[in-house]
């Protein structure tokens, strides 16, 4: 399968490489910055190199900073797109929306349709411009989510997630094929495949994931016609 996958630096987007490539698939990979790029042992040699060895095609481009033509190079002829998009820190809130907007805009625009995005476990209860009105609480979430995790996480990463939320609204609104995957707090532990999913839900008692089976999760996806039009909470 030809794959684009966004911000392929971040913690998601690395597992996501390295996955895509042992798995047999034909990669390219969108970076603001080649130099970060890692290859599947874990070191980060030039960009170059990474090409050399693994056969991935790198295209460089600040998706924040809407590059169409660079995204239209990256996107054109892939089965699917696949995006770890996401601020880095409170000062980078935006840039997960005004990016998304830009990839979606060139995926219309060269005809691909598949989506596959991450966002986070409390977005479906966070206010946005499309869902000014949320629920209050997630249909999987237990008793200490609803009454303290979620509401605490909420206002410490409250910038943060409104960048996530209103990114959700543009790929709902996106006319594409897609599945926003959201899970709880991230860690870095090796991949498991031994993780929960759930269509349209948190998954009840879900704490934590490794960023690695959120990239297996989301690969996983793109096998699954079920899964369009849907979010999808995962956690270990």
């Amino acid at each position: 399968m030809k794959l684009t996958i966004l911000a392929a630096t971040g913690g998601i987007g690395r597992q996501l490489l390295a996955q895509a490539i042992a798995a047999g698939h034909d990669v390219t990979a969108v970076v603001r910055n080649p130099a970060g790029l890692s290859d599947t042992t874990g070191r980060a040699p030039a960009a170059q190199t990474v090409r050399a060895a693994q056969d991935v095609r790198v295209v460089q481009a600040d998706l924040a900073a809407a590059e169409p033509a660079a995204l239209r190079t990256a996107i054109a002829d892939a089965d699917a797109v696949l995006s770890a998009l996401g601020p880095r820190s409170g000062a980078e809130a935006g840039v997960a929306w005004r990016g998304t907007r830009s990839v979606a805009a060139a995926m219309r625009e060269v005809g691909v349709q598949r989506l596959i995005v991450v966002s986070a476990a409390p977005i479906g209860t966070v206010p946005s411009p499309a869902r000014p009105e949320p629920p209050r609480h997630d249909p999987g979430d237990g008793f200490f989510m609803r009454h303290l995790g979620a509401p605490l996480t909420r206002a410490a990463l409250r910038r943060h997630y409104a960048d996530l939320a209103q990114m959700e609204d543009v790929v709902r609104a996106s006319g594409l094929d897609w599945t926003i995957v959201r899970p709880p707090r991230l860690t870095d532990k090796p991949l498991t495949r031994d993780y929960r999913t759930a269509y349209g839900r948190n998954v009840r008692r879900g704490l934590s994931v490794a960023r690695a089976d959120v990239a297996h999760c989301m690969l996983g996806l793109l096998d699954r016609p079920e899964s369009v039009h849907r979010t999808v909470g995962v956690a270990n």
